[in-house]
């Protein structure tokens, strides 16, 4: 009888508590995270820490972190929010005119410039009350533990080797090629391997932990290794630094096309042959069948079409 006593104290509210605090490690972000005051956020925790005989989250140097016992929690709760999200909207149908769904998708900046504004434009269009998070790709982030536990729906980027646990859409394959300023010395005498590995190169940092990079893990391949002098982990910013500078980005055309008109930089091609570089959606099993999910996927695919052709 205690088991369903406690069963009936517990809403779909506190769930929510549970899983924001935990995955925020902090009450101030959760707050600001579910839209609350921070005081009822406290108190809510407090209920829960009754509840669990568990202090759930404890101080650690200047941050909060779970204890094990709330770490154990975080893929169930997950698992009823997303069920309990799931439960109604899919039975009756996804109707995006009229869906209020949230809509979480992690992606990294290496997409064409235009694809995330073109995105969100057309979710809105067609889907004006639902809501829109965009995560990034960092060293931080584990994605795989994120699609998961139901913290994103989507994951948008490229790999050299997808991961075989998760579904897999393939949105577009770009020709790889180096954006480098019009004062560039290869601009005017061409450059061969040897000088390009010697040119001084600018990278991106990883998008999740041991990530090499699409680039530097075909030159390890290949026994080869750039000079990288500078690294950013806003890909968005480093056009702007090539234009200045004589340090070279080595990326997807798409991509570098974006910026000629508007920059003084050049594309010109890579004396290293690597293959095309792919961009994929990912997905767990657990969104898969989802309604709502299988139109969010669909958006993607579309704007990443509407891209190609253009």
């Amino acid at each position: 009888m205690r088991d369903q006593s406690l069963f009936d104290k517990i809403d779909l509210h506190l769930i929510r508590v549970l899983h924001t605090v935990l995955t925020e490690r902090s009450v101030s972000k959760a707050a600001i995270r579910l839209g609350m005051h921070q005081p009822a956020v406290s108190a809510s925790l407090k209920r829960l820490r009754d509840f669990a005989g568990d202090p759930l989250l404890v101080r650690s140097g200047s941050g909060m972190v779970p204890t094990e016992t709330a770490l154990r929690m975080l893929e169930p709760s997950a698992s009823i929010l997303r069920a309990a999200e799931m439960l109604f909207s899919d039975a009756r149908g996804f109707e995006p005119d009229a869906a209020r769904n949230t809509f979480r998708l992690a992606a990294s900046d290496y997409l064409d410039p235009l694809f995330l504004p073109r995105l969100v434009a057309q979710i809105k269009e067609q889907a004006p009350f639902a809501e829109i998070e965009i995560h990034p790709l960092s060293g931080a982030s584990d994605y795989r533990t994120q699609l998961a536990q139901g913290d994103i729906d989507v994951v948008i980027g490229n790999w050299p080797q997808p991961p075989d646990d998760l579904h897999l859409g393939r949105l577009f394959g770009d020709e790889v090629v180096c954006l480098v300023s019009n004062k560039h010395p290869a601009v005017r005498r061409g450059w061969d391997q040897t000088q390009w590995l010697e040119a001084e190169h600018i990278a991106p940092g990883a998008t999740h932990p041991g990530a090499k990079g699409v680039i530097d893990e075909h030159l390890s391949g290949l026994g080869l290794q750039r000079h990288i002098v500078a690294r950013c982990p806003h890909f968005s910013l480093i056009p702007g630094m090539v234009a200045s500078t004589l340090l070279v980005l080595t990326t997807g055309r798409q991509y570098c096309e974006r910026f000629v008109d508007t920059l003084p930089v050049t594309i010109m091609p890579c004396p290293v042959q690597f293959p095309r570089m792919m961009y994929y959606q990912l997905w767990h099993a657990r969104t898969h069948t989802s309604a709502s999910n299988k139109w969010l996927r669909e958006r993607i695919k579309s704007v990443a079409a509407e891209l190609r052709k253009e």
